[in-house]
């Protein structure tokens, strides 16, 4: 089992950058593969980034394609979402969700990851 903790969220202008991390608990976290998520108000979550557990590979949603990049440093058990080119429909609670039964699957749908953390606010002004 693994806890999550994202961080790094906050207010920027339109164009601008921020970047997430979630780092976790447990000496195992080497061996999930890890998604990122985002929620806005009245939306439903919506799959943004993935990474293996090696982190040699990633998928992407369209939407962000070209501007975030999802890297992760197993030493320090924390993966990093960069934004870049913020948008103001970018804008929503991100959350890290971790799964270890496949660790080679780049999984879209929130129900595919079993662990999540509690989220940060991401808010784009225009």
């Amino acid at each position: 089992q693994v806890q999550l903790v994202e961080s790094g969220g906050g207010l920027v202008q339109a164009g601008g950058s921020l970047r997430l991390s979630c780092a976790a608990s447990g000496r195992t976290f080497s061996s999930y593969a890890v998604g990122w998520f985002r929620q806005a108000p009245g939306k439903e979550r919506e799959f943004v980034a993935a990474i293996i557990w090696s982190g040699g590979n990633t998928k992407y949603a369209d939407s962000v394609k070209d501007r975030f990049t999802f890297r992760r440093d197993n030493a320090k058990n924390t993966v990093y979402l960069h934004m870049n080119s913020l948008k103001p429909e970018d804008t929503a609670v991100y959350y890290c969700a971790a799964q270890n039964r496949y660790p080679t699957a780049l999984f879209v749908i929130p129900g595919q990851y079993p662990y999540w953390g509690q989220g940060t606010q991401v808010t784009v002004s225009s």
